[in-house]
């Protein structure tokens, strides 16, 4: 089995994980409500999608 000639490095294992990291969803205002919905999915709060009453409350 390789083992690691040296030790890495803080600075090359901390470069290294520079793309880990957490991503916010993608959020959009919902045309008919105005409150933050994911894309292409029914908004929970009037439950309208491309601009049609799919969810009846």
């Amino acid at each position: 089995m390789a083992v690691p000639f040296r030790r890495t490095s803080k600075a090359k294992k901390r470069k290294r994980r520079t793309h880990y990291k957490l991503e916010v969803p993608g959020m959009t205002e919902c045309p008919n409500c105005g409150e933050y919905k994911l894309s292409h999915r029914v908004c929970p709060e009037c439950g309208h999608y491309d601009g049609k009453d799919v969810v009846n409350n």
